[in-house]
């Protein structure tokens, strides 16, 4: 593999990662448009498929799946980019998640004697 290809399959891991971040943040976390998620969520209720979609975790490492063509076609590569594209993506969450800020303290003054 030539210098060149490197640098491509590089940026091809890169990009990968990116939509795989994507892909299960907007399957785990995001409304859609008209609420299509939300309601898609609720409809898988507690079982399997269900509870997949609930963990960020477990939808990286199926959403990766489709990626791992784009960036090898060694079987045994296929097995490390589907791992790190997952990973990828986990770390990509962690980086960007944050707790929601609490409400602003209220402020209340006495009224002047």
């Amino acid at each position: 593999m030539g210098d060149t290809e490197i640098a491509l399959s590089g940026w091809a891991f890169v990009i990968a990662s990116l939509a795989v971040w994507r892909v299960t943040h907007l399957l785990h976390a995001e409304d859609g448009p008209w609420d299509w998620l939300v309601r898609l969520r609720r409809r898988l209720g507690d079982g399997q498929l269900g509870r997949m979609v609930r963990c960020f975790y477990c939808l990286s490492v199926w959403v990766a799946v489709p990626f791992v063509p784009w960036i090898t076609r060694e079987p045994t590569g296929a097995l490390v980019v589907w791992a790190a594209l997952s990973g990828a993506a986990i770390i990509i969450e962690r980086l960007t998640d944050r707790p929601p800020l609490p409400p602003p303290a209220a402020w209340h003054e006495e009224p002047p004697p």
